[in-house]
């Protein structure tokens, strides 16, 4: 068999599925397993690829993580506590449109260290509306600081965002490493991404609101459904993080926190009920995604493409880290501004994978691709999906967000961002390498 024939078939099956998911014709989980299930069917008969492979191709861990996550968030979800801290945001401002969004956005962005960027803002983004029309200012400026900082907090943690779980699995990092070597970095960044907002919608946040009273009168207490289950939840959700912080010190593994975290939370809320209600709110689809994809990126490893590549990225590079790393910074965020950052970060661990076995000090290349598709997703209204949560909210407001509007602040923010990326890799890659 010509040896060419696995990398073409790979190639082509690879490309053809990222296509359809790009176009948005047909349901990306779809399409992913379609693309999956027809990869492994033709290098087992070409005899390159093969179920078993296929199966060990999939981090377990990776899933394992995201599902105790996802219980968790469906169980405070049905509480209301998030919409309660909103209104509680908004009537700390007073109704001033850049307090508003300073507190709004900070809302967003602490939630995204812990949970899901999509559920924090699904639940914030319509109170953010509502606020907006009680006040009588812009809900644009809103929205999109809740989008940009929810991506862009999202980066701080190992749970923050899918991709950090990814790499984090990937590389065998540890809650504090994030911690300690990226969360510096995305509170610049979030400064920056705060101040290219005031830039480009200082007319709309110069305005005064109307109808304050009406603001401060709002009961908050009402979105709360059930005082009982937001303690119980909440209180789970402090042993999770502070498990995650010493995990490595009592040698159990992020997805073994959150399984027991998902566990804990079930047997104090619905110990007598059917957890369907909450099983359901779980994102299988998302799930399957993941599984399809870790399939495919498997057939790319073993029919000698990610060999390939990594050769290519190493000659560019000139043999040195740092450009390395900052060439993955870049490549990433314009990759992920195009594309979901999930497929492109499961495309690339193998890549960083290969060259530590070249026998090169990756740290500093994971932590470079951690900030790239985090701070890529910004870039456009489809480079991840709270983006295009946010956007299809929009639709309610007088105001909807376009792609003009967004590469208006988002491009831009996603530029200041890498920028304070590139400038921490150049002056600290000793300390990201560790």
């Amino acid at each position: 068999m010509d040896p060419l024939l696995p990398q073409i078939i790979t190639a082509s099956v690879f490309v053809i599925t990222f296509a359809l998911i790009i176009s948005e014709r047909v349901h990306r989980t779809v399409i992913a397993m379609g693309g999956a299930v027809l990869v492994v069917l033709l290098g087992h008969f070409f005899g390159f690829y093969s179920p078993e492979l296929a199966f060990e191709a999939i981090d377990f861990h990776t899933l394992t993580l995201l599902a105790g996550m996802m219980i968790i968030v469906a169980v405070l979800e049905h509480t209301g506590f998030l919409e309660y801290l909103a209104i509680k945001s908004a009537q700390k401002a007073k109704g001033n449109p850049w307090l508003l969004l300073v507190a709004l956005g900070t809302v967003t962005t602490v939630v995204s260290f812990i949970l899901d960027n999509v559920t924090t803002v699904v639940i914030i983004a319509p109170v953010t509306i509502l606020i907006a029309k009680i006040t009588r200012i812009s809900a644009t400026p809103l929205l999109m600081a809740e989008a940009l900082l929810s991506d862009t907090g999202g980066v701080a943690t190992l749970v923050g965002d899918p991709p950090n779980v990814m790499i984090g699995s990937a590389a065998h990092f540890s809650f504090n490493d994030f911690i300690t070597h990226v969360a510096p970095v995305v509170i610049v960044a979030w400064a920056a991404t705060l101040l290219v907002l005031k830039l480009v919608y200082r007319k709309e946040l110069a305005k005064k609101p109307d109808h304050i009273d009406d603001l401060m009168n709002w009961d908050a207490s009402k979105s709360i459904t059930n005082k009982g289950d937001i303690y119980k939840t909440m209180s789970v959700l402090v042993l999770v993080v502070i498990l995650f912080f010493c995990h490595h010190y009592i040698h159990l593994e992020p997805s073994m926190v959150a399984i027991i975290g998902a566990t804990l939370t079930l047997l104090l809320v619905t110990i007598k009920k059917d957890p369907q209600p909450i099983m359901q709110k779980v994102e299988w689809s998302v799930l399957a995604f993941f599984i399809a994809l870790f399939v495919l990126v498997g057939a790319l490893e073993h029919s000698g493409i990610i060999d390939h590549l990594t050769r290519a990225i190493v000659h560019h590079s000139g043999h040195s880290i740092v450009v390395t790393a900052l060439i993955i910074l870049w490549v990433s965020a314009f990759a992920s501004a195009l594309i979901d950052n999930i497929p492109f970060t499961m495309a690339m661990i193998p890549v960083i994978h290969q060259m530590g076995a070249d026998g090169i000090e990756t740290n500093l290349l994971w932590w470079a691709l951690a900030l790239g598709v985090g701070f890529g997703g910004n870039g456009s209204p489809i480079g991840s999906t709270a983006n295009v949560v946010v956007v299809s909210k929009s639709a309610e407001t007088d105001e909807p967000i376009t792609f003009v509007t967004w590469f208006k602040s988002g491009t831009l923010a996603t530029l200041a961002t890498c920028v304070v990326a590139s400038i921490a890799i150049i002056l600290f890659h000793e300390w990201l390498q560790r």
